[in-house]
């Protein structure tokens, strides 16, 4: 092995960027019914490990949710941020919060960033409402955000009408795309793929790109490895995998492989440990199995795997047949 080849495997790159989604993600596994101590202990853990941003919630419109049925993690009110973890000054820490097309007041329910800590707005959005998802971001960018943007279940949209989506966004005021492989149908040379039409756009228009996994099919550290090696830069994790249905990257693996030594591999363990899996015990269900591995392989929404679960379901050869009957 050459020297520079030696350099690369055991260097690092100083634009990558670590995002925790556990209470956004993993809010999705118990209606984001955290307690304040989880929260609190979720921050620290966070600047301790030298995590670069933290999402906290989405900012889900009260009049489509109720509060009596999810926590206050679904609606991420700056004043919860305030109450538990306060300004945010100096920690080296950015909050985020998730914007839903269709699912948010955004224009009254995110305030002015002068006039709130976080720091990140991510749009959500499918291939279909990418004008809505536009008209969001500018929102969000007048207002004085970092904000990004998160294009779901690309694995089943057609590559040309990918391409006229990355083209709308990289015209807009937007700071960071994101692959979103929703249903943990792809493999790492999918990704590849992906990345490299993602890619054109950003270099196009000067856009960063990021990464979000699920574990369907046990491949979403994989995918993020393979992510980084293409040149996205944006890298989401959780801790202990904790995530809608099988879960996404988990946090304790991403840093465990990244070389750069502003990140604490430490913390995440401690976390983990004494707070995502005692969540197990509570009742709270992730990660990966059978059920998810099947909708990842067909490619499908995992809405029916989470159904297949709730209902304590082991009968995994019927659930195949349902689901290649709809397929």
């Amino acid at each position: 092995m050459k020297g520079k080849e030696i350099s690369a495997l055991l260097g690092y790159r100083e634009s990558i960027r670590v995002l925790d989604c556990t209470l956004r993600d993993g809010g999705l596994c118990n209606d984001h019914q955290f307690d304040d101590d989880f929260v609190k202990a979720l921050y620290l853990t966070n600047i301790r490990a030298g995590v670069d941003y933290m999402e906290l919630g989405y900012k889900g419109s009260a009049e489509l949710f109720s509060k009596e049925k999810y926590g206050k993690w679904k609606f991420t009110d700056d004043e919860d941020i305030q109450r538990i973890i306060g300004d945010n000054k100096d920690t080296g820490l950015k909050l985020a919060a998730m914007a839903d097309v269709g699912r948010c007041d955004f224009k009254n329910d995110i305030l002015p960033k002068s006039e709130s800590s976080i720091d990140l707005i991510r749009v959500a959005t499918y291939v279909n409402t990418i004008p809505a998802a536009i008209e969001m971001i500018e929102d969000a960018k007048e207002k004085g955000y970092e904000v990004s943007c998160n294009i779901m279940a690309v694995s089943g949209a057609q590559e040309g009408d990918i391409r006229v989506a990355l083209d709308m966004l990289g015209k807009s005021s937007v700071d960071i795309i994101y692959i979103v492989d929703s249903f943990g149908s792809m493999y790492p040379e999918q990704l590849a793929r992906f990345a490299a039409i993602y890619n054109e756009v950003a270099d196009m228009y000067g856009k960063k790109l990021g990464m979000h996994a699920h574990n369907n099919q046990q491949l979403a550290f994989a995918n993020t490895i393979e992510a980084a090696g293409d040149g996205i830069d944006y890298l989401d994790a959780t801790y202990g995998g904790l995530g809608r249905g099988a879960g996404n990257c988990p946090m304790e693996n991403l840093l465990g492989l990244l070389k750069n030594p502003k990140y604490n591999f430490f913390p995440v363990i401690q976390f983990v440990q004494d707070h995502v899996y005692p969540l197990r015990d509570k009742g709270v269900k992730w990660g990966y199995d059978m059920q998810y591995l099947m909708t990842g392989i067909l490619n499908q929404h995992p809405r029916t795997a989470i159904a297949f679960t709730k209902e304590g379901r082991t009968d995994f050869t019927e659930f195949y047949k349902e689901l290649i009957a709809q397929d």
